[in-house]
């Protein structure tokens, strides 16, 4: 098996949502939620919004999984493909939809929010659809997901670290759980570029890949 496919953890053993949440099937889950949401009073209104991003941004997936599916020579055109890309494909987008299952539910169960609205956002953002100009080539498309992924972790990992100053010990598990996930599949994506960098064993490409990427930060702080 590949290196990056041993980076997937999509086991039975694999950690899901509800190991973070109160279990409401149990008769305590008042007591579970109660806690919960003490907790979550203590995260500031501005920790708070960025938590909510992150949170939409991981809602987006049916978009990413699409765009993946639409590099060449990287598709999975059954839905079942037994290509180990094809397999890597399912297995992060499998991994991925714990990540905003987990944190929806958590700001549902704090209270602290308007469901409804964030909810129509995350209905807008996925109808109006995503164009990151990979224009269906793998170099670029992989680049840009390496960066993603690296935001993502960061962005994380820093309400994280928030979270656990401001004593709510429980966001502060969640969000290093993510974290932990986006580290795994920044380095995968980080070792797809560097197969294609040794496989064009160019100079021309290594430049292409930076101007592209400087290119788009720009973009980005325009």
């Amino acid at each position: 098996m590949s290196l990056f496919l041993k980076l997937l953890e999509t086991g039975d053993e694999a950690w899901q949502p509800q190991d973070f949440l109160p279990d409401l099937s149990k008769d305590e889950w008042y007591d579970e939620v109660k806690e919960m949401r003490e907790m979550a009073n203590e995260i500031s209104d501005e920790a708070l919004v960025v938590l909510i991003g992150d949170m939409v941004t991981e809602e987006a997936l049916p978009t990413y999984q699409t765009l993946l599916n639409t590099f060449e020579g990287c598709d999975d055109p059954t839905g079942d493909t037994g290509t180990e890309w094809a397999r890597w494909s399912r297995g992060w987008t499998s991994e991925e939809n714990r990540h905003g299952d987990l944190l929806n539910k958590y700001l549902y169960l704090t209270g602290r929010c308007d469901m409804r609205s964030i909810e129509v956002t995350i209905q807008h953002l996925i109808t109006s659809g995503f164009n990151p100009k990979a224009e269906k080539d793998p170099y670029k498309g992989f680049v840009y997901t390496s960066f993603q992924e690296r935001a993502t972790k960061i962005s994380h990992g820093n309400v994280g670290k928030l979270a656990r100053k401001m004593g709510d010990k429980n966001l502060s598990k969640i969000c290093a759980i993510i974290a932990g996930d986006e580290g795994r599949h920044e380095k995968a994506y980080q070792t797809f570029v560097q197969e294609i960098l040794d496989v064009s064993n160019g100079q021309s490409l290594l430049f292409f890949v930076f101007v592209f990427a400087y290119n788009e930060i720009l973009d980005l702080c325009s």
